[in-house]
């Protein structure tokens, strides 16, 4: 891979074994560099093929590329980042790495707290849909070293979490793309002003001809696009409503560029939701920023199928739908999903985590009825059991069997059954992906059936 030849000969450490570390030590070592390796688990380093790096080598490292999960700071350096940065080493992540090989390939980088994965993803698909040569990777799943670079026009749409930026020096997005901000890993950047920071490296290389665009429905934001505008640089600000001045805004419903409408979001079945919302409208001012027109940039938004366990539809039969939204970990994930339905047979619980589940009662006017599963059953059961009637009913299969038949029965125009644990999944499932299909399969079933 080209852009990597200065490593040449050189001794580069890699620190971290996922699968973006053994992507970028697959591509150093192709180019000539002696790659050692360093991981806190001996498992991981019998099996890598690489040579184990000691901690007395890494003085004599040209470059260190950890992974995004290695402490840099909080709550305290790893102790190979402490000797490297002791010993003056270059401290490069994987991304920052790349643009070594992207040379001037155009590079549409998302960042925000929630919404990254979906609203990447949906760049990437009307980029495709407008014929446009893009490829995905990043946080999303595929890391940037498992890319190829391609011809100079590919465009590459990169999730960049606040812990990959925190290793960017040297990035560059054409398009800079912030969702929003509310307070998440700060057990990691140690304050919300650390998280910032982190986060805001992703506007660091832009210059002269580069977008920002920037969500600005909340506080944070507004600040940062406050700030970037300060400084001189171009900035398109997107907002849900109109009572924030914005370049694109959704107003009941109906995105708008300036005074135009766009497109009435409320018929779009497969991205229903505020939230969804909020991603649609950045999305299409991230390609704007790219060249395309205003219907070139919504023309693939009836095909986006979405992402797996992201309120994903799974079945449908009749009037019922089952909607897969398993990523929904966490109170606040689950409220964007109960919101987005007028008739809900919610399916709940799993391994809870801090603060209870109260935060919940406002999003629960669409709830006709509540089935518990796991551990949190009998928590989330007290927190709201006098606003819904509720059924601690233990088991996943069923929560779908008896949400399914309550679903069937109702007499609204259509009655979701939601599986929205606001839950970790790690009493019942490995990972809220095996929670996911399973939820899929048993809605299939019960779809199927009838």
């Amino acid at each position: 891979m080209t852009g990597l030849e200065a490593y040449r000969g050189r001794q580069v450490g890699v620190l971290g074994l996922a699968r973006s570390g053994r992507a970028v030590a697959k591509a150093l070592t192709e180019a000539g560099a002696e790659v050692l390796v360093f991981d806190d688990d001996p498992a991981a380093l019998a099996s890598s093929g690489y040579r184990t790096g000691g901690p007395d080598e890494v003085g004599r490292l040209a470059l260190l590329v950890p992974s995004p999960g290695v402490p840099l700071t909080h709550p305290r350096p790893h102790p190979l980042i402490a000797a490297a940065r002791a010993a003056e080493v270059p401290i490069r992540g994987d991304v920052d790495l790349f643009v070594d090989v992207l040379g001037e390939r155009r590079v549409v980088g998302v960042t925000g707290t929630n919404g990254k994965s979906t609203t990447t993803a949906l760049i990437h698909h009307l980029l495709q849909a407008a014929g446009i040569d893009a490829v995905l990777g990043g946080n999303i799943g595929r890391p940037v070293f498992e890319l190829e670079p391609g011809p100079p026009e590919r465009v590459f749409v990169v999730e960049l979490s606040s812990y990959q930026l925190d290793l960017c020096t040297r990035l560059r997005c054409r398009v800079a793309v912030w969702l929003n901000l509310t307070s998440d890993h700060l057990d990691r950047h140690g304050d919300l002003a650390g998280y910032v920071a982190a986060k805001e490296h992703i506007f660091r290389g832009q210059g002269p001809g580069d977008t920002a665009v920037v969500g600005i429905d909340d506080a944070p934001s507004r600040d940062v696009a406050l700030r970037l505008r300060a400084q001189g640089r171009k900035v398109v600000a997107v907002a849900l409503g109109d009572t924030l001045p914005a370049d694109v805004t959704v107003q009941d419903g109906r995105l708008r560029e300036g005074a135009r409408e766009i497109l009435d979001l409320r018929t779009l079945g497969n991205l229903r939701g505020r939230h969804n919302w909020q991603n649609v409208a950045v999305a299409y001012a991230a390609v704007r920023a790219l060249g395309l027109g205003a219907a070139e940039a919504i023309a693939g938004l009836p095909s986006f199928s979405g992402l797996p366990h992201r309120m994903e539809e799974v079945a449908r039969a009749g009037r019922v739908v089952w909607i897969n939204d398993s990523k929904a970990t966490n109170p606040d994930s689950a409220e964007k999903s109960l919101v987005s339905f007028p008739c809900i047979y919610w399916i709940a619980g799993g391994k809870p985590k801090p603060g209870g589940f109260r935060s919940l009662r406002p999003a629960l006017g669409g709830v006709r009825a509540a089935y518990l599963i796991g551990a949190a059953a009998a928590e989330i059961a007290a927190d709201l059991g006098d606003l819904v009637p509720v059924q601690e009913v233990g088991t996943l299969e069923a929560a779908v069997r008896a949400a399914s038949a309550a679903a069937r029965a109702a007499k609204a125009p259509e009655a979701a059954v939601l599986l929205a644990p606001a839950c970790a999944s790690f009493d019942q499932f490995a990972n809220f992906e095996a929670r996911g299909d399973a939820f899929r399969a048993l809605a299939q079933a019960e779809a199927g059936a009838r």
